[in-house]
């Protein structure tokens, strides 16, 4: 145990030593700034990559008009998009939770890009969600409740 501590005691002293003798022949430098951009003395050859990558985070085009302006007409559809979709939801979640809609036959809507067809049964309503342009299908079924 003394040997232990006394190892521990010189290793210590001699790390301290090799410490100190390194600090004091570590050199130190200037820090020098060079810039970047060509416009305030830095290296011609970033004006290209800076400017490219400023154009690509520019959100603003030539015709003045902004990247964050809406158009209305793309607004109002999706507008009536997601109404439609809206209303057919809550008719069938109050059809099948007993409230009267008028869904009790086969029915099929299209608009946009979507065709919707509402099927319903002797366990739920089937809906069926298929887009167009891609093909993409979502089968949903909603069982009945309630005493119906």
């Amino acid at each position: 145990m003394i040997i232990r501590n006394r190892l521990t005691k010189i290793l210590g002293i001699t790390l301290t030593f090799v410490f100190i003798i390194g600090m004091s022949q570590a050199k130190a430098q200037d820090f020098v700034y060079t810039p970047k951009n060509p416009a305030f003395g830095g290296n011609p050859i970033n004006f290209q990559w800076l400017n490219s990558s400023a154009n690509t985070q520019n959100k603003f085009s030539e015709s003045g008009r902004s990247a964050f302006e809406r158009d209305p007409l793309a607004d109002f559809e999706q507008s009536l998009q997601r109404q439609v979709l809206s209303q057919i939801t809550r008719n069938i979640v109050g059809d099948q939770l007993g409230v009267d809609t008028d869904f009790s036959e086969d029915s099929r809507f299209e608009f946009g890009e979507f065709t919707i067809e509402l099927t319903p049964g002797t366990d739920g309503v089937q809906i069926r969600i298929f887009n167009i342009l891609t093909g993409d299908e979502t089968n949903i079924t909603i069982p009945n409740f309630g005493g119906q």
